[in-house]
């Protein structure tokens, strides 16, 4: 039981929990975007009727086959994963971005592989060039 216990306290799982809680939260928010808001500009776009292909079939020996409700579905995921990319991922990513590029660089290139290594390095692990002596050989006579 201890274990078990254990397993339970452990902070990656609470993460997990807490992250599926907002994910579900999170996916209704999209959806109802979705639904009142995007799904209705484009039935405004196209002429004031939302697309539906849900009465779409075709039968193969009695079998109905509902490709309209697939297509349904793919347009929905599409515009879904529209509306979270351009409003969700690109903000996030310039957000992101903004607050990164005032942090000091720790690591570099190096100049005979084009690895990351350290800043501080003085030798590559990778191709076990000596920096400073490339520094020196790069820089132009006095």
């Amino acid at each position: 039981m201890s274990g078990f216990k254990k397993f339970l306290m452990r902070g990656n799982l609470v993460e997990l929990a807490v992250a599926v809680v907002v994910g579900a939260t999170f996916s209704g928010l999209v959806q109802a975007l979705v639904k009142d808001l995007i799904t209705p500009l484009l039935a405004a776009i196209t002429g004031g009727r939302e697309p539906d292909f849900s009465q779409y079939y075709f039968t193969v020996n009695g079998a109905k086959f509902m490709y309209g409700d697939f297509i349904n579905h793919l347009l929905s995921f599409l515009i879904i994963a529209s509306v979270i990319y351009w409003l969700v991922v690109m903000p996030m990513t310039r957000l992101i971005s903004f607050f990164d590029r005032d942090k000091e660089a720790t690591e570099k290139k190096c100049p005979e592989c084009r690895s990351d290594i350290p800043v501080e390095a003085s030798r590559c692990a990778f191709c076990t060039v000596e920096l400073s002596a490339v520094r020196a050989a790069d820089k132009p006579p006095v």
